[in-house]
């Protein structure tokens, strides 16, 4: 920790944890956080501000098996903390571990935790395997979907901020076939895991498809499955568990079990704007009400453990009462639940499965860092899966930029990963591109909080992009920026050559062209960034024009001037008129070949194309 004082001000900075930067570049300070504490609750962790809630001072240590002996005696602190390592433990004669927090109990660094450590180069494979025995790290690695080709990772505060995409066909959208695209899609946009939310069409074999084609962790919530061709009120003990262990040996990573929303909890529902906004918590209400009886999830639990534990599945215990509006949240029920859910996480570990706990919904700014830092109290360090939380209710369409503002504040604040939101949320089943935009928005907000908490080399890219924008070199600032197709058709669409200023400012009004032609000044000159000239860009590639055409902002004239250029680039000049423009561009095809076109035969194509149908020649 260390205070830096600024002269020119005479006030101090906040104590300062860690450096984002591996290399400290640049004149920033470094982060506000905490200094970082991997091995306590504080591993990266935002300063507390008034009246936030303590840590728990108890870990997965705590609650050991019952059949497992501890071999140091007394109740104190100091006798506490002895009994958290491995050499503390003798597990019963004939015990072979199953889970990741099993090896991580008995000391045994698993090839999970190593590779963990390998895609987490701040955390050592020791540090890496005591997380996840104090529970507050999960490497969320079914034994069937490692037989498959998952590569597994980790989620923990501890580690990076780790985002989810949710996919899966509806009674009324999709298909299996769609939904193996949109898990590519997905992973290809930064997704580190994927839950399938099926609820129509063949499930099994949807489930099947995404499981067999994908490399990171796939969750689901089992409860869909189960009252499919069946009512809710059917559900019983034999289903519960005849579900999740087929799910399980199909290589199901982690399950949304709805287990803490208790009928106790039901009264506190009555005044809500929206009652209950899961599908999960609403069907098991449902079933508690016409049964008379406790939520049956949680009176199997230690049941569905044992299933859990055959297969290393991780809890991902379910907020059925999370706020479905701003009006609704952090309310009884919503807090009544997650104290059962901090009792469920310790039921959990002394049957040696990995738990994380979902949490909120749509949740105020204000209300954000407390919320997060109650989980961390309850739960004791568990990880947290946040929906969000969405920060106002009055954007439909846009709900993933009010989701990830609260996102980002999640994270900073205690959140491990971040369940995107896409522009469809509230409205409809998310297509290909609503994937992207969810996943980018929430890439932003993982990275943004990494970058606040200090985790070391998290803004490692970041400085060298800066020092590639300071140098004017388009070429490297496209390619160090997370995606380089937007930023390069961007740039193209008003200003198509590289120059040494950008559309924005113009040549004489360019700061930072005029700051690196500053003598005295560093900025711009790095000899790693330096390029000869202007010249003239490439021709966009095909995704490139396709997300220009998408903006709908761009006149005909300018389309036709990249499509030429376009064309130029690949050869295809037939059919370029007298003003530079592409004859085969849709604006300048007639009724007749537009129609043919439609129709998809090949004359029709070949006319727009400039050729003859009958031989293939150009004209």
């Amino acid at each position: 920790m260390s205070t830096v004082d600024d002269t020119r001000t005479g006030s101090a900075l906040p104590p300062l944890g860690g450096n984002p930067s591996s290399t400290g570049q640049g004149t920033t300070p470094g982060s506000f956080a905490r200094p970082s504490g991997v091995g306590t609750p504080w591993a990266f962790a935002s300063p507390d501000t008034p009246h936030m809630p303590a840590p728990s001072d108890k870990t997965a240590w705590d609650f050991m098996p019952a059949d497992w002996e501890c071999l140091v005696p007394g109740d104190g602190s100091a006798d506490r903390a002895a009994r958290a390592r491995p050499e503390a433990w003798r597990p019963p004669a004939g015990f072979e571990p199953v889970t990741q927090l099993e090896h991580a109990r008995m000391g045994t660094i698993t090839p999970q935790m190593q590779r963990v450590a390998e895609r987490e180069p701040h955390l050592t494979p020791a540090q890496v395997r005591d997380e996840v025995a104090a529970g507050r790290m999960v490497i969320p690695a079914n034994v069937n979907h490692l037989a498959q080709g998952l590569d597994p990772m980790c989620i923990g505060r501890a580690s990076k901020t780790k985002i989810n995409a949710n996919l899966g066909a509806s009674p009324v959208s999709s298909g299996t076939d769609e939904e193996v695209e949109k898990l590519n899609w997905s992973v290809r946009w930064g997704a580190d895991t994927v839950m399938d939310l099926s609820t129509g069409g063949d499930l099994d074999a949807c489930r099947e498809a995404i499981l067999g084609a994908s490399t990171v962790p796939i969750g689901t919530v089992p409860i869909y499955s189960m009252i499919i061709s069946r009512k809710i009120e059917d559900l019983d003990r034999e289903i519960v568990l005849t579900t999740l262990e087929h799910q399980a040996q199909q290589g199901v990573d982690y399950f949304t079990i709805h287990a803490g929303l208790l009928h106790e909890h039901l009264p506190h529902v009555a005044k809500r704007l929206i009652g209950i906004v899961s599908r999960g918590g609403s069907l098991l209400a449902k079933w508690m009400i016409h049964h008379g009886q406790e939520n049956l999830m949680n009176t199997l639990w230690e049941d569905i453990c044992d299933v859990m534990r055959a297969h290393d599945v991780t809890f991902s215990i379910g907020d059925g009462l999370r706020p479905g509006g701003l009006a609704d949240a952090t309310d009884a029920a919503q807090l009544g639940e997650l104290a059962e859910l901090g009792r469920l996480t310790e039921r959990a570990w002394r049957k040696g499965v990995q738990v994380m706990i979902e949490g909120p919904g749509h949740v105020p700014l204000d209300q954000i860092e407390w919320n997060m830092k109650l989980q961390r109290q309850l739960c004791h360090g568990a990880p947290f899966y946040v929906l969000g939380p969405l920060v106002t209710d009055i954007f439909p369409g846009y709900d993933h930029i009010t989701s990830c503002i609260g996102a980002t504040n999640a994270a900073y604040h205690g959140a491990s990963m971040l369940c995107y939101v896409t522009p469809k949320e509230h409205l409809g089943l998310p297509k290909q591109d609503d994937v992207k935009q969810g996943c980018i928005a929430y890439k932003i907000a993982a990275h943004a909080a990494d970058i606040a908490l200090g985790i070391p080399g998290t803004r490692d890219r970041d400085d060298e992009l800066t020092k590639a924008r300071a140098a004017l070199n388009w070429e490297k600032h496209f390619e160090l920026s997370f995606d380089p197709d937007t930023a390069r058709a961007f740039h193209d669409e008003d200003l198509d050559v590289d120059t040494d200023f950008c559309a924005m400012c113009g040549h004489d009004w360019c700061s930072v062209r005029i700051s690196k032609e500053i003598t005295s000044f560093v900025s711009g000159k790095d000899e790693d960034y330096a390029w000869d000239k202007a010249k003239v860009t490439a021709a966009l590639s095909p995704d490139q024009a396709e997300i220009l055409e998408k903006r709908g902002v761009l006149s005909p004239d300018e389309i036709h001037r990249l499509a030429s250029k376009t064309a130029a680039k690949v050869g295809a000049t037939v059919g370029v008129d007298d003003d530079g423009k592409a004859g085969c561009h849709s604006d300048y095809v007639d009724d007749e070949t537009a129609q043919k076109l439609q129709a998809g035969t090949p004359a029709g194509a070949a006319a727009a194309a400039g050729i003859d149908a009958a031989d293939g020649a150009t004209p």
